[in-house]
């Protein structure tokens, strides 16, 4: 059971600050947690503090009233000083009865007192164990659990209750010219920062082969040459993170390495494949119980994972592993005959 410290202070907030810079998992987490905040405070003005590059995913959001960006790449210029004393005029105006703050860093506890925040949240997990000192309120987190979880249980320092479904507002995204949703393709996203986190060439262009003739299309930043096959379309450092929210929405099925475009897709699809080496898929895979997760050799169901008996250190994805997950996804992503 979810346990608060403090609770019962300004539950009626007129007023709130979400901070919460980044990554583009992590935005996607916090998702049902504001819509949460936003059912338990229809009347209050909601701010969110944010990456400039991740403000996209925010765009026509119902539950939020401003965006205000964190000036990253101006701060690194040379006008850095003065970028950042501005910044720091205009979040002092903010003001808000209530910040709460789900970055956990030295970093965004600045941003919540500098805005002058009435009351301060956090999680009892952030900072080392420094949050009692930091924070006004403390929300009670398992480290262990999914991040989700984790910003349910603070989004309940507001008098939010969460109950057995969740409402996460991912925009509709934004369509590619001269790119047709039809005929049914794959979308793979097999890049992640981590080298022994993405698929090889190998295995990619082994799966799409596989594949064949259905499409499969290739999104997602890397400087590698791929050859692609026939049935590939290599879409990789030319998409805008709107772009690849559409291709999700449109695609019958997406494969991805463990990213935040995999937790994108995990809000609006269950047709999803998480790949999984030494990130643990029951803390870090998924969160939805219909998506599909592969970790050293194996397939399972992310209602499955619970109880499934998974090993901590798993291994790359390799060429013999595409047959498993062709059988996977064939059935669901019917080909068209103009093309068989």
């Amino acid at each position: 059971m979810r346990k608060l410290v403090g609770e019962g202070r300004n539950l009626s907030p007129k007023s709130i600050l979400i901070i919460k810079s980044g990554p583009l998992g992590s935005i996607v987490h916090v998702l049902p947690a504001i819509a949460l905040i936003r059912e338990a405070h229809p009347h209050a003005e909601i701010t969110w503090v944010i990456n400039p590059e991740l403000a996209p995913l925010l765009r026509g959001n119902p539950d939020i009233n401003h965006v205000h960006l964190l000036p990253r790449g101006e701060l690194r210029s040379l006008g850095a000083a003065q970028s950042l004393l501005a910044w720091l005029k205009r979040t002092r105006k903010l003001r808000p009865d209530l910040a709460l703050d789900f970055d956990g860093l030295l970093r965004s506890v600045f941003i919540a007192k500098v805005s002058g925040a009435k009351d301060i949240c956090g999680m009892s997990h952030a900072l080392g164990g420094a949050a009692i000192w930091l924070y006004d309120r403390i929300a009670r987190v398992d480290r262990r659990s999914h991040p989700v979880e984790r910003y349910l249980n603070l989004a309940e320092c507001t008098g939010a209750v969460a109950g057995e479904s969740l409402r996460c507002s991912v925009p509709s995204g934004d369509p590619l010219p001269r790119f047709d949703a039809h005929p049914p393709f794959v979308l793979l996203h097999p890049f992640a920062h981590s080298q022994d986190k993405s698929l090889s060439n190998a295995a990619i262009e082994e799966l799409c082969r596989a594949l064949a003739p259905t499409r499969v299309v290739l999104v997602g930043q890397t400087r590698a040459r791929i050859n692609t096959p026939e049935n590939c379309v290599d879409l990789t450092r030319q998409t805008s993170l709107l772009q690849v929210v559409w291709l999700i929405r449109v695609a019958r099925f997406v494969m991805s390495v463990e990213s935040g475009p995999m937790h994108i897709a995990a809000a609006v699809t269950r047709n999803l494949l998480s790949i999984h080496t030494w990130t643990d898929p029951r803390r870090i895979g998924p969160y939805n119980p219909d998506a599909w997760v592969w970790k050293h050799g194996q397939l399972f169901r992310v209602s499955e994972l619970e109880t499934a008996k998974i090993r901590k250190r798993g291994r790359r994805f390799r060429r013999k592993d595409v047959e498993s997950v062709v059988e996977l996804i064939r059935p669901l992503v019917p080909i068209d005959p103009m093309v068989a």
